[in-house]
């Protein structure tokens, strides 16, 4: 009887349920997101200049290290984006975790650069690949649909919570132990924040519990016209559709996408990196460079939501296009500014675009391609955009290495993020027959 009152009076019933499982799974995500921002360029960047003077390299050898761990990234997404459609992301999450937090304490005893970048690469970007935002997207997308956008970026504002306070932290411990006992540091958070939350509430999709994508509650019920029911039912159908790797690859959108984002990687690896030199080589003190990173870090995750929100009320295609157009803006009041408030002006409008990028670029995959086989997508498509974006940081280094100056690579980026808001609108939904898992 109970049962049936259920079935039949859904809004009724909402009072008395418990909060959508799927808003845990964010939650775990917004944790793990945290954690992913300790070995990130932009964290990276507040390490170069100790790093590069201790360890005795220039930064475009240095900026390598970078470039050799988006490679990596690269090359294991493919194989990675299966194992979570097939396992979820909880075993994933944790042992990632676990290798990465390893990394970083024995990073803190190196005595050279070549054992530096042999820890960063085996353990920290090895197992970044299994525990940040390929598997946090890939899940969070299987969790929910209609709000999507809403959960995506709740989970990503664990990145740009870490990044309005790792610059602030990152001096105050160097000040403190210096830069080895920082990383140990950054170790044993690590291992805390994601470690058990994945084992305990990490689950692979909604299904598996006797659930649905955004609770039970949000299934279309006859109280919408019947336009929207059909659209409604038209959106789940397309969400279940099953790819291959040979039909994703075959599809024009694919390769639109890859290319958009894989131009603007190129720029954001790069300026990640090097933005905190670049302040300081124009002649601004570093205490300018570390607020212009608390700027976009704190505008990356004030805008987030933002963007999650929009992204659920607006074609994709003209929010993407915004975003982008948004950020070459700022960089060109950047490149034009001579005193410190246009500089503070210009990466405060480049953070608001930041801040769709993690939302808008895993939407658009989850949009077009569906939850079903969204980690094979996801994966293809970080081989492809992590090539273009392994080029950024080293073509920043050794541009400023030959001619002195960051500004010709900071305006090869405005380029790149313009030619990247006008393929925004290339983008079209592949068309294929609805084979939807059973």
């Amino acid at each position: 009887m109970v049962s049936s009152t259920l079935n039949s009076s859904p809004t009724l019933s909402s009072s008395h349920r418990k909060v959508f499982y799927g808003w845990y799974i964010v939650g775990v995500g917004f944790l793990s997101h945290v954690a992913c921002a300790f070995h990130m360029s932009s964290t990276l960047s507040v390490f170069l200049k100790p790093l590069t003077e201790d360890l005795g390299v220039s930064r475009g050898l240095f900026s390598l290290l970078r470039s050799g761990e988006i490679l990596i990234g690269a090359a294991m997404a493919p194989l990675v984006g299966p194992m979570v459609d097939r396992f979820g992301g909880r075993w994933l999450m944790a042992g990632g975790a676990l290798s990465a937090g390893l990394g970083f304490l024995l990073m803190s005893q190196v005595g050279a650069f070549g054992q530096f970048l042999f820890l960063r690469w085996l353990f920290v970007a090895i197992g970044g690949v299994f525990m940040c935002h390929m598997i946090v997207s890939v899940t969070v997308s299987r969790w929910f649909v209609r709000k999507r956008g809403r959960a995506i970026a709740i989970a990503s504002m664990g990145q740009g919570f870490a990044k309005v306070c790792i610059p602030i932290v990152t001096a105050s411990l160097f000040a403190w132990v210096g830069w080895r006992l920082t990383w140990s540091i950054f170790g044993l958070v690590t291992l805390i924040l994601v470690v058990i939350p994945a084992l305990i509430f990490m689950r692979r999709s909604p299904e598996e519990m006797g659930l649905q994508p955004d609770g039970l509650d949000d299934a279309p019920t006859s109280l919408g016209s019947a336009k929207s029911r059909a659209a409604d039912k038209a959106k789940l159908a397309a969400e279940e559709v099953v790819w291959t790797w040979r039909e994703v690859i075959r599809t024009q959108v694919f390769w639109i996408i890859c290319f958009i984002y894989g131009m603007a990687n190129v720029g954001i690896a790069g300026l990640n990196l090097h933005v905190f030199a670049y302040v300081t080589d124009i002649g601004f003190s570093p205490l300018v460079a570390a607020t212009v990173l608390s700027i976009i870090a704190s505008t990356q995750l004030g805008s987030t939501m933002i963007w999650g929100v929009i992204s659920e009320r607006m074609d994709i295609r003209h929010s993407s296009l915004i975003m982008f157009l948004v950020q070459a803006v700022g960089l060109s009041l950047v490149l034009a500014a001579v005193q410190v408030v246009p500089v503070y002006l210009g990466f405060f409008l480049y953070g608001i675009g930041l801040g769709g990028g993690w939302v808008l670029q895993e939407l658009i995959w989850a949009n077009n391609f569906g939850r079903v086989s969204l980690g094979m997508v996801r994966g293809l498509g970080i081989l492809v955009t992590h090539a273009f974006g392994a080029a950024g940081a080293p073509f920043f280094g050794f541009i400023h290495d030959i001619t002195g100056s960051y500004r010709p690579s900071f305006i090869a980026f405005v380029v790149a993020l313009v030619v990247s808001a006008l393929l925004s609108l290339a983008v079209r939904a592949p068309r294929k027959n609805f084979t939807a898992v059973s």
